[in-house]
């Protein structure tokens, strides 16, 4: 039996790493994948790690219809025995339902990757939508690290290393930005409710102490 198969976890824990690996682990056995992403850090219609591995993808547009696209692909001829789908946070529930239909009418196994919530911990649609009708959700074991040391589980945004937590649910950012733009950092729960990046702890280590109050 065909599966929908989602594979969640925070950023930097290894979702594009392990896509890559499915990829090469089937096509090494001469099958033939049909590859979705949106978004990717390599630019569009990219799958890429953060090892450096990257293949081709078919870039997902707003209102792309996937199960269509399979469809057309497969009827004039072409092959593909299972389909992967990268950074499906950022895909509509709608394309959820598509994937499932993959699953459903046209017999094939769809993995899919992403994170779950975004900055402000709040489910993204797309992920949403696969907890909901994945045959499994399977969280990836390769824990990141808060700065603190602990594992990370949430997702924070940040401009010039301070965590914000207004604005819009999809910016395109990375873990390894530099530090005066928007990027993303994985914390602790304990630390996401705090704000407290390793920039902003940093800065509190450095702060010089508060000299003692005298009697007089």
């Amino acid at each position: 039996m065909s599966e929908l198969v989602f594979f969640c976890g925070t950023m930097d824990c290894g979702k594009s790493t392990l896509a890559l690996q499915i990829e090469h682990n089937r096509s090494a056995r001469g099958l033939v994948g049909m590859i979705f992403t949106r978004n990717d850090r390599a630019g569009e219609g990219k799958l890429s790690s953060r090892l450096g591995l990257v293949t081709d993808a078919v870039e997902v547009e707003d209102g792309a219809d996937l199960y269509a696209h399979l469809v057309d692909h497969l009827s004039r001829g072409r092959r593909a025995d299972y389909v992967i789908a990268d950074e499906a946070q950022f895909l509509d529930p709608e394309q959820i339902d598509q994937l499932a239909r993959v699953v459903d009418d046209l017999d094939l196994d769809v993995y899919a990757f992403g994170i779950t919530t975004d900055f402000r911990s709040k489910l993204f649609p797309g992920s949403q939508r696969l907890v909901e009708l994945a045959d499994r959700v399977e969280v990836l074991q390769v824990e990141a690290l808060c700065w603190c040391g602990a594992r990370a589980t949430h997702n924070a945004r940040t401009v010039g290393g301070v965590m914000v937590v207004e604005g819009a649910q999809v910016v395109v950012g990375d873990v390894t930005g530099s530090a005066d733009e928007i990027g993303y950092e994985v914390l602790c729960r304990r630390h996401h409710r705090r704000r407290m990046t390793a920039a902003t702890a940093r800065a509190a280590t450095l702060a010089p102490d508060v000299l003692p109050v005298s009697s007089g």
